[in-house]
């Protein structure tokens, strides 16, 4: 008992700390303290309070920044949760305790104290009711997490005093917590007021995109995980995240913005209107945005792992960009053994955004070299381009989109599809639109199902039915428009696809150790070498590096055919690298949580 009195205690404290501001919610700084006798008396001591909720609760999958734990990625960062799970050692004794701990869960009682404690407000009831649906809308994602996670989990919609029984209760059924989920949600999404003001704080649309989000990540998770038996309940799901999506689309606030190419270099184009959404310090005025978080430099700024900080971008995701004229990248002849400067050429605009291109220039860095020491492509998404962005010790300074709106055109294609609903105006109207920005083609609904990417059925081999080639068509749509910005590892799971994750990710293509020209200028930039010392041959201009070190010992990246062929990583090799299915969906609960409460059970698979 003495834990739970120290929680209490330490969310007492947390409430008394909050401090004050005015009442346009929507267009200022938020308020952060509460003043006066009693902890809620107006609409305005709520909106105090769900401020502070910003901080304390995180939405799941928002503001990323990388799709680290994926096969977007290639990793050579050693430890951490999913490296370990990956080489089978992950346990409930060494999983850390910080998805289920006393601090973890004194988040979920900081929105059940006020729900508890506000029988004495009074005040104008939709300003009432407006507060009541963030802090809902906070609690719902609090417990997406949680789902996500684990599954199972105790459903808690009070403030527990340390003598209350359910401090101890078993886990709920995860059909009870996912529609207490959706009963948030709606509630929420009923009662939020639509004014968007800057963006920064929730609205409607923000409730709306995250129900959508949600559902379509319930849906196809009750669809393609055998485990649950709950295949039968999956379309009311589907058909939410289509209708939600709908709701935003027909609103008609939000749109695909900045459309047009700009040639780069040697048939390189890259897309400015993509790219300023990721590459800005304000994102208040960028009609795409739904929601966004403030990280500049009066708000701490962001650490971000791009250009090979312990990853970069994976072969995988290259070749799922397609050809500037439609085409798919691995219809083309030799594409498996295309070298760095070739794989960009004649491409989807994106990918140049997305992927560090050769020859590009940074500001603060200059020209980027493409080192492979990490494995795979630098990764250009979410880079600082220039000092205003950037500032000590890794962190850098960004407007991070948390809901944008072409997400939500691709929840509502998605969900359409796997319904058997989606049409040809449906797709014209949601996927047509992202294409349209980068002057791309549309995507031919009859044309994908007569023909679906042998590549895509091999990496979905789940997908089945007469939407197949359309679906796998807009899962591909969606890994593009969205790579490195957190969504992939969801979009896994929900897909029973974990696998993808399980692979030795491979990186760029060398046909040979020696020089190579990686700026596209036609002169040697850097060499790969096989040991310390066999640079003798080679200009001393060059930047050099070794697949083994001055110890001989292997470095981090290895080529797949001794001398030539992709770069993977030296620890897929030495220690494998294996996603269980379908226990790796799932994490264990901490061995210290099963003690204090023997009630609770593990999650599929770790029981």
């Amino acid at each position: 008992m003495k834990k739970i009195r120290i929680y209490i205690i330490g969310l007492t404290s947390m409430i008394i700390a909050f401090a004050a501001c005015n009442d346009d919610f929507l267009d200022r700084a938020p308020k952060t303290a509460i003043t006066g006798a009693g902890f809620f008396k107006t609409a305005t001591d709520l909106e105090i309070y769900v401020n502070k909720l910003y901080d304390n609760v995180s939405v799941p999958f928002s503001a990323g920044t990388d799709d680290y734990e994926s096969d977007n990625v290639t990793m050579s960062q050693v430890g951490g949760e999913s490296w370990t799970m990956l080489r089978g050692t992950l346990s409930a004794d060494n999983v850390g305790d910080g998805g289920w701990n006393k601090d973890k869960w004194s988040q979920l009682r900081g929105i059940n104290f006020m729900f508890g404690n506000m029988q004495d407000v009074s005040g104008v009831e939709a300003d009432i009711q407006h507060f009541v649906g963030i802090a809902r809308f906070f609690r719902a994602c609090f417990y997406v997490g949680m789902v996500h996670r684990y599954s199972d989990v105790p459903w808690i919609n009070k403030a527990l005093d340390s003598d209350d029984p359910d401090v101890f209760k078993v886990q709920d059924p995860r059909t009870l917590v996912v529609d207490s989920i959706m009963a948030d949600f709606e509630y929420a999404v009923a009662n939020i007021k639509s004014d968007l003001g800057n963006r920064t704080r929730v609205n409607k649309y923000a409730a709306l995109a995250m129900l959508s989000r949600f559902s379509l990540y319930e849906g196809t998770f009750r669809k393609y995980h055998p485990e649950l038996n709950l295949v039968s309940t999956a379309e009311r799901f589907l058909q939410r995240a289509a209708t939600a999506a709908e709701e935003i689309i027909s609103s008609e606030q939000f749109e695909i913005t900045g459309a047009g190419v700009s040639d780069l270099n040697y048939d390189m184009y890259g897309a400015p209107g993509y790219q300023t959404i990721f590459h800005s310090l304000d994102l208040s005025g960028n009609k795409e945005i739904i929601m966004w978080k403030d990280k500049s430099r009066d708000h701490a700024g962001v650490l971000s792992r791009v250009l090979d900080d312990n990853a970069s971008l994976s072969r995988s995701l290259m070749e799922s960009f397609l050809m500037k004229d439609g085409a798919r990248f691995t219809a083309q002849p030799g594409y498996a053994t295309k070298t760095y400067t070739e794989v960009f050429k004649n491409r989807d605009p994106r990918l140049a955004e997305v992927f560090a291109y050769p020859g590009f220039v940074s500001e603060w860095e200059g020209v980027y070299y493409a080192p492979p020491t990490m494995g795979g492509y630098g990764q250009l998404k979410f880079y600082p381009f220039s000092n205003d962005f950037v500032g000590g010790g890794g962190i850098h300074y960004a407007a991070l989109p948390m809901f944008r709106y072409a997400e939500v055109l691709l929840n509502f294609a998605e969900a359409k599809a796997e319904l058997g609903t989606l049409s040809q105006a449906d797709l014209e109207k949601s996927v047509t639109q992202l294409r349209n920005r980068v002057e791309m083609p549309p995507l031919n609904m009859a044309n994908a199902n007569a023909s679906a990417d042998p590549v895509l059925e091999q990496q979905y081999p789940n997908v089945s039915g007469a939407n197949k080639g359309v679906l796998l068509e807009i899962r591909r749509e969606r890994r593009v428009e969205l790579a490195c910005e957190g969504l992939r590892l969801w979009d896994l799971h929900r897909w029973y696809a974990g696998s993808l994750f399980g692979q030795h990710q491979q990186g760029i293509y060398l046909p040979g150790l020696g020089a190579y020209d990686v700026t596209g200028d036609g002169i040697a930039d850097v060499a790969l070498l096989n040991n310390v010392g066999d640079e003798a041959n080679y200009s001393p201009d060059l930047i050099f590096y070794y697949l083994h070190n001055e110890d001989g010992n292997p470095n981090q990246v290895y080529l797949e055919n001794g001398t030539s062929g992709h770069l993977m990583m030296n620890t897929d090799k030495t220690l494998g690298k294996t996603f269980e299915e379908p226990k790796y969906y799932y994490r264990p609960l901490p061995t210290s949580q099963i003690v204090l409460n023997p009630k609770l059970e593990q999650p599929y698979g770790w029981k």
